[in-house]
């Protein structure tokens, strides 16, 4: 008997994974199918989507390892989102042979997001399937405010720098990729070269500095310091995440590469320095608070 979830599942935070498990254990032997969508319905619907929190690649990847037995990726056209509550179910009961379908109380499907738990009872009773409501996932916040694990509560901690607080609710480090491109060289005239990096696939939370774990390809991990902003210092406009990456081995070259970048904790936010003496000793300050 395999059960299915419907969803954006962006960032496959601990609600997403308390699905997974949740349906799990009502199908053993079947599986669990995760139906998504190649992208965010609302950007064909409004216009404009949030902000992604993982790609698709990496979403896909998150869902097998919380528990999906496989992920079937929808995609995203203007006659998928104007089919109704009904049609919708139909149309996944011709791709996939479930018997269950396990959702949060707050689900909604289907035209113009008509469709609710009821409906989708209602549906089930005349089409063959059962429902499961499953509850939402509580998370302490370090300030000890308890919230629902939701993608819009970990977009809204990243805007606010709250990157620790954005792991706790995704139950591991936050974390982008992207490709190392060559920068201004300022960092390496200053004594701390770092890696400035482009095709980020990922929203990068609010500007300052943060410490972070790099990983490349190959699995090689080092700490590092990441500065996200404009560089107030220098005068420039454009909003870039670089980092210096920590005892790097003199000969490693980054250039091309595609590397993970996790995000640790907040250091401090963004500032301009009046002098470059005194940028120079704050980043050996936040260089060592990332080694920490």
């Amino acid at each position: 008997m395999t059960a299915i979830i419907i969803g954006n599942f962006d960032g496959v935070h601990l609600g997403h994974q308390g699905l997974i498990r949740h349906a799990c254990s009502l199908s053993p032997a079947g599986g669990v199918v995760a139906v998504t969508f190649d992208s965010h319905p609302a950007a064909l619907a409004r216009g404009v989507a949030p902000p992604h929190l993982s790609s698709n690649s990496d979403r896909e990847r998150l869902l097998i390892e919380a528990g999906a037995t496989r992920v079937e990726c929808l995609s995203t056209s203007k006659e998928l989102l104007e089919l109704t509550p009904e049609k919708f179910i139909e149309f996944l009961q011709r791709r996939i042979d479930f018997a269950r379908i396990v959702e949060g109380g707050d689900f909604r499907f289907g035209f113009r997001r008509s469709g609710d738990i009821e409906t989708l009872r209602a549906i089930g009773a005349r089409r063959g399937f059962e429902t499961t409501v499953v509850d939402d996932v509580d998370v302490v916040l370090h300030d000890g405010r308890v919230v629902s694990a939701r993608s819009s509560v970990v977009r809204w901690l990243l805007a606010h720098g709250r990157v620790a607080d954005a792991s706790r609710m995704l139950g591991r480090a936050y974390e982008v990729t992207g490709v190392v491109v060559q920068g201004k060289q300022r960092g390496r005239e200053l004594g701390y070269p770092t890696a400035n990096f482009t095709e980020l696939e990922s929203v990068l939370p609010a500007d300052g500095v943060y410490s972070v774990d790099v990983v490349d390809a190959a699995g090689r991990q080092w700490r590092g310091a990441a500065s996200i902003g404009s560089n107030p210092t220098f005068g420039d406009s454009a909003r870039t995440l670089e980092v210096h990456v920590l005892d790097l081995p003199k000969e490693t070259d980054l250039y091309g590469q595609r590397l993970r970048i996790s995000f640790r904790e907040w250091i401090r936010g963004m500032m301009r320095f009046d002098s470059v003496d005194s940028l120079v000793s704050q980043i050996a300050r936040d260089c060592a608070r990332a080694r920490a």
